[in-house]
């Protein structure tokens, strides 16, 4: 019998907004305000979908403007974030790293500042109501222009040790070159913000290069084509850069053929930090425990393996110096109970 993996304690790094939805409360809130929503998100769900082409993807970022579409009203963002915090803790999650882009919800909330301060409050109520810590990480949007990003990483620097913790650089890659947004993130980084964008998902190793030389980043969310050149695994190893890996998004997405094709493996065996992450579970269908199911059953990770996985992503993040603590002493004792 094997230990329980829900109840590993561990951290969540790479978890987008709406995305982290349960499916249930988008079709409640459709429901509710009227919205038609589309058989890949009502009947057929979870949605059948590939991102490695352009229709592809812009289908799947279709997908995910009409979810957000419900999130109109300030009950419904308290309560996004409430289950989330409730999903969050039934995994062993006991700290989330949120990422939002406020711009695709202001138009609701009277603008920027006034979104950011409600999620900044509706993730205070969750942790509370939880016991799940939660940080915030303001994402800009690599499709948008340039200074977009910029208005942006000056907002999450006003906010920078009051619930935002980081700045991050999402969407397709390859719409958007890093160097391209670099004055944004050097905004954050004299604002002390930990900087995390996207990279390596939909392009190859040159976009984690990028984020690197151009971005000067802490973590890079996704990273997997980094697997491929491994100069560069050797540099995210000997720097101590965290991938922030996704198997089941990649492989719903098209970057991965299988799970087993996620190259966990190999960038663990070239000592470079992952920390495992959801996404977006209301498009893929699971939640953070069954990305540690993937690391154990197909990637044949034994138990001593998987708790330095989840140590690695209590290591990467911005938790509180108490939070990691607990949360590493927590994963020692998961190690040391007899499995079953």
């Amino acid at each position: 019998m094997a230990r329980p993996l829900a109840a590993l304690p561990k951290a969540h790094l790479h978890l987008h907004f709406t995305g982290s939805m349960r499916h249930p409360t988008l079709v409640e809130l459709a429901r509710m305000r009227g919205i038609h929503l589309p058989e890949a998100l009502a009947a057929a769900w979870p949605p059948r979908l590939r991102g490695t082409d352009e229709r592809g993807w812009f289908r799947f970022q279709r997908l995910y403007d009409i979810a957000r579409s419900v999130l109109t009203d300030e009950p419904a963002m308290f309560r996004l974030l409430r289950e989330t915090a409730e999903d969050e803790r039934a995994d062993g999650s006991g700290w989330l790293e949120i990422q939002v882009d406020p711009s695709g919800y202001a138009a609701w909330f009277g603008g920027l500042t006034p979104t950011v301060e409600l999620v900044l409050a509706a993730a205070e109520a969750a942790a509370a109501a939880t016991g799940v810590g939660i940080g915030v990480l303001i994402a800009a949007n690599r499709t948008k222009h340039p200074l977009e990003a910029r208005t942006l990483a000056r907002l999450a620097a006003q906010y920078a040790g009051r619930g935002v913790i980081g700045f991050g650089l999402s969407n397709d890659e390859r719409r958007g070159a890093a160097h391209e947004f670099a004055a944004a993130f050097r905004i954050a980084a004299r604002a002390g913000l930990l900087l995390a964008p996207h990279g390596g998902e939909l392009a190859g190793p040159a976009s984690v290069r990028s984020c690197l030389d151009d971005l000067h980043a802490h973590r890079i969310g996704h990273g997997v084509a980094a697997a491929t050149d491994r100069e560069l695994t050797k540099h995210l190893a000997g720097s101590g850069i965290t991938l922030e890996v996704c198997p089941t998004s990649n492989v719903a997405l098209g970057v991965a053929a299988s799970p087993l094709d996620v190259p966990l493996r190999r960038l663990l065996d070239d000592g470079v930090p992952v920390a495992l992450g959801a996404d977006d579970p209301l498009l893929f269908g699971s939640r953070l425990t069954a990305q540690y199911e993937i690391a154990r059953h197909v990637h044949g990770l034994p138990d001593n393996a998987i708790a330095e996985l989840a140590k690695m992503s209590v290591r990467s993040s911005a938790a509180p110096a108490r939070t990691a603590a607990r949360l590493l002493a927590g994963i020692d004792a998961w190690l040391a109970a007899p499995a079953g």
